[in-house]
């Protein structure tokens, strides 16, 4: 028997039981006459005790034999602590070993198996295996299973069926580029692997499975971010005969499910729902934090005329008031200048007013603006003596995208970004498709498959960007959750859509036609959503990256450094395959 009980539960009502223990060394004390060995295992810790006085030579010694992570066996008797360690559940009681017996040796690890390593983010990634034993990374792991063992829960309990779909599909041309496989049995044909399951649980609609799920893996081969992995994990999920409301009813319950179990967090009443309009024109994002207010307002007409060059030829000006940062030093305001001005941001500069608390104002441009002026616009902005106003100019993409950036860093400098509180948000109404300057033609914001608002079905022949789409995504402080859509289920209506999208029927039916057939056979009206596990469960781990909840991640590189991948293939196996490298 390699252990009676795990490293984590022994207390001290176990005093004066046998035991055997068996795990990894995580530190050894020794004090000549005494030592102690802290023994680890995913459970927690337990403290064994060697003592001259009573312990044998023989096991003194193979006790001072071992090393940090050897894997060894303790036998031996729960006895109480003299020394209590209220840091641990087991700090009660340590056990007074009889037996020892290493079960397998360790080299020295390359970096400190502890909370607080030594071993920057490559170096743990190559040996992820270590990295995986340590407490921060364990416990994402551990929450990653609890929360999909409550998502099948909750869903189960809705009356979703859990189905699998292929991973080797079709490439098609809309969405990020794919990961493709090559087919040996059809040379010079390929595979995809999926960037989501979307047409499957579709023709799963098709089929009569009214309510699917499943947890799966996706493949997308685009750029990476914190927030990005080249294969990511969604609770992708569908139902039929269900109208939006039905949809943003059933998986609110499941948030509120989630919050409840895994964070103790409960909501009363119905999320917020805000028109991606209004997130755009209030925050500058379609995934807004509302954790905070600091607003986008609108300056455009109220500060142009006053001879001020930067504004008078700027498309679009615009601010937000910090609440109590009137009294920011220079310093602290250039700091936020050099911030507006870094590449990623893109402005050539920043207005700022302080709100005196005298009524005056204060600014860097004083010489266009008097005080009456200065005036108008703190009250434009509902400002208040002790407030700053920061304001940029500029086109009005270029704008919004960095006056957003500015909004969160203020957000953050003041402390109103706490991972601690949660402020979940639907945000729909999106535009259906958007227009590409450079290739001429409409792409679909979301996807091909996304259905309009009924209102503006009659905008493809006369106005098509005007078109909003039955779309929605859940997003929670700043973080887009999950998002979906009502599905086109009309062959018709989906033949219109991909002609928007430029393509012929023939392309349409080369690309989509199984799908395009199905809808023949008694499409039912339906819908989902997709949530992306990884960021869920980071947020909830309080984690600025997926990384740290995945158990084998890639680093930004799209590249497994413990396993070196991707990696060449044989001649032969490329031959096998009729690929020929082209080496230039």
């Amino acid at each position: 028997m390699y252990r009676t009980n795990n490293c984590g539960e022994l207390r001290i009502e176990h005093v004066g039981r046998e035991i055997v223990l068996s795990g990894w060394v995580q530190k050894i004390r020794d004090k000549g006459f005494m030592m102690w060995i802290d023994l680890r295992d995913r459970y927690g810790i337990t403290q064994l005790i060697f003592d001259e006085t009573y312990t044998p030579k023989e096991l003194m010694e193979k006790a001072r034999g071992c090393g940090r992570e050897f894997v060894i066996k303790a036998t031996g008797t729960v006895v109480e602590r003299s020394s209590k360690n209220p840091n641990i559940p087991t700090g009660d009681i340590e056990i007074k070993v009889t037996e020892l017996e290493i079960l397998n040796k360790s080299e020295v690890p390359p970096f400190t198996i502890e909370d607080e390593t030594d071993g920057g983010d490559e170096l743990r990634m190559k040996y992820r295996y270590l990295d995986l034993r340590r407490n921060p990374v364990k416990k994402g792991i551990l929450l990653r299973h609890k929360m999909a063992q409550e998502v099948r829960k909750y869903l189960d309990g809705q009356g979703f069926v859990e189905v699998e779909t292929p991973v080797l599909i079709k490439s098609t041309p809309e969405g990020a580029r794919d990961f493709v496989v090559p087919s040996r049995v059809h040379p010079g044909e390929f595979y995809a692997l999926p960037q989501s399951p979307q047409t499957f649980k579709q023709l799963l609609m098709v089929a009569g499975y009214d309510r699917y799920f499943q947890i799966v893996k996706c493949f997308r081969d685009e750029d990476l971010r914190a927030d990005r992995q080249p294969e990511f994990t969604q609770i992708d999920c569908e139902m039929a005969f269900v109208e939006r409301e039905d949809i943003l009813n059933t998986f609110e319950g499941l948030a509120k499910h989630m919050f409840k179990t895994i964070k103790n967090v409960e909501f009363q009443g119905d999320f917020p729902r805000m028109s991606y309009q209004k997130a755009m024109e209030l925050y500058g994002s379609d995934k807004p934090d509302i954790r905070f207010d600091m607003h986008f307002n609108d300056l455009t007409e109220t500060v142009k005329g006053k001879n001020f060059p930067v504004f008078d030829s700027a498309e679009f000006i615009a601010g937000i008031c910090a609440k109590g940062c009137g009294e920011y030093t220079r310093k602290q305001l250039d700091e936020l200048v050099l911030f507006v001005q870094k590449p990623q941001i893109g402005s050539k500069g920043l207005v700022y007013v302080k709100c005196n608390e005298d009524g005056t104002f204060k600014s860097t441009v004083d010489k266009f603006y008097n005080n009456d002026d200065l005036k108008i616009w703190a009250q434009k902005m509902n400002a208040a003596p002790g407030d700053l106003l920061l304001v940029l100019a500029g086109t009005k993409k270029q704008t919004t995208s960095a006056l957003c950036e500015l909004r969160l860093e203020m957000g953050e400098r003041l402390g109103l970004r706490d991972k601690n509180k949660f402020c979940p948000l639907w945000v729909v109404d999106f535009p259906l498709l958007e227009w590409d300057e450079e290739s001429k033609r409409f792409f679909a914001m979301h996807h091909p498959f996304t259905s309009p608002v009924k209102e503006d079905i009659g905008l493809f022949e006369t106005n098509p960007g005007d078109i909003r789409a039955n779309a929605y995504d859940f997003v929670v402080n700043g973080v887009e959750v999950g998002g979906g859509s009502i599905r086109i289920h009309d062959e018709k209506l989906q033949s219109t859509m991909f002609k928007t999208l430029g393509f012929t029927p023939e392309e349409a039916q080369a690309q989509f036609g199984f799908l395009l057939n199905a809808f023949k056979y008694g499409a039912p009206p339906h819908g989902g959503i997709a949530f992306g596990f990884d960021r869920w469960t980071a947020m909830f781990a309080g984690n600025d990256t997926i990384r740290d909840v995945i158990a084998f991640p890639k680093n930004n590189a799209a590249k497994d450094v413990m396993i070196d991948s991707p990696a060449t293939i044989s001649n032969e196996q490329l031959k096998e395959l009729s690929i020929k490298i082209d080496q230039k």
